[in-house]
């Protein structure tokens, strides 16, 4: 938790966005306390934190807390409230969700982060900010504080609810791992160093070597602003390489445009993966048919590996690979 040097400041009202569920809300002069959430439902830290934001909505709205999301999108096509809508029923969120295509509730907060979490207190000023995972216990307990500020605020809080997932947990190791890797030219960190041709298709080939954290390319791909795709008429397999380290690997992937579903078939150390295939992942094959964050390898420890993609689908694009770093704590021997 940062508090503000100077004292807490006032929050920015929500202007400028689209309420996609409930109605709009005013921040000050409620005499409650509010808890906005910048996510976005391509991100893996927002999905992580998102079981928890759900169930601090489910214990404390009805002693006064009101829970909103801000969706701000990072990639051009979450800007699309059908695709936010649909992300919002699948997570079962019932709070109210404002869309920040333009990024100006965003810039009002002067946010750099997703997830990103403002703790308002009931004279709608900022206490507290938390970026990415973790501090839940802490959080929860900032909760709970700034409801008893409340006017005649009486009722009994439950105890701080216990970690969701094992790897939050007390004792849990977190490594430094292989960090967020785009598949575009703007931010993408791409091997090939030889014919890169921005916005049209091209043939490339693997030079064979690999640098950890560095994306290869093969075969027939149309590099752009924020994606890799195979392009439409291609004529030989498009494939991927990736050195990493990581527990679980997770790929933001969009179907064709034409609306068919796409094949992506995942190698994991030279063989298709079976083991500790993501939870997207059947029989070393993944289905792309929406645009989301598809989980790809799911494992119980952080080690290094090589992942190869490949896929004869035109119009299948890539846009960027997560990796987790925490593993559950080890089991004290008895």
């Amino acid at each position: 938790m940062t508090e503000e040097e100077k004292g807490p400041v006032y929050a920015p009202e929500l202007a400028g966005g689209e309420w996609l569920q409930g109605d709009p809300l005013s921040i000050r002069d409620s005499g409650q306390p509010v808890l906005i959430d910048f996510w976005d439902y391509t991100c893996m830290n927002c999905l992580r934190t998102s079981p928890y934001v759900r169930e601090w909505h489910r214990r404390y709205s009805e002693h006064g807390l009101r829970i909103i999301g801000v969706h701000t999108p990072e990639f051009t096509f979450a800007r699309n409230s059908d695709h936010v809508k649909r992300a919002i029923s699948e997570l079962a969120i019932d709070y109210p969700v404002v869309l920040d295509s333009e990024l100006k509730i965003w810039s009002a907060y002067a946010n750099r982060y997703w997830p990103a979490k403002y703790f308002i207190n009931v004279e709608g000023k900022i206490q507290a900010r938390h970026y990415g995972e973790g501090s839940y216990v802490e959080s929860e307990q900032l909760i709970q504080a700034l409801l008893s500020e409340q006017e005649g605020f009486s009722a009994t809080m439950p105890e701080v609810m216990s970690p969701i997932r094992d790897e939050d947990a007390a004792g849990a190791v977190c490594y430094r791992v292989t960090p967020e890797l785009y598949c575009g030219l703007t931010r993408g960190n791409i091997g090939n160093i030889a014919n890169i041709a921005p916005d049209q298709p091209s043939t490339y080939t693997d030079p064979g070597k690999h640098v950890e954290g560095m994306l290869y390319f093969e075969g027939d791909w149309i590099l752009q602003t924020e994606s890799a795709a195979r392009p439409y008429g291609a004529r030989k397999t498009s494939r991927m390489h990736l050195d990493y380290m990581a527990a679980d690997l997770n790929l933001v992937l969009h179907p064709p445009l034409t609306g068919e579903t796409a094949e992506l078939r995942v190698f994991l150390d030279g063989k298709p993966i079976e083991d500790t295939a993501g939870t997207d992942v059947t029989s070393g094959k993944l289905s792309v048919d929406v645009p989301r964050m598809y989980n790809l390898v799911a494992d119980t420890d952080v080690n290094r590996h090589t992942i190869v993609l490949e896929t004869d689908d035109d119009g299948l694009a890539a846009f960027a690979f997560t990796f987790t770093s925490c593993v559950a704590p080890a089991l004290e021997a008895s």
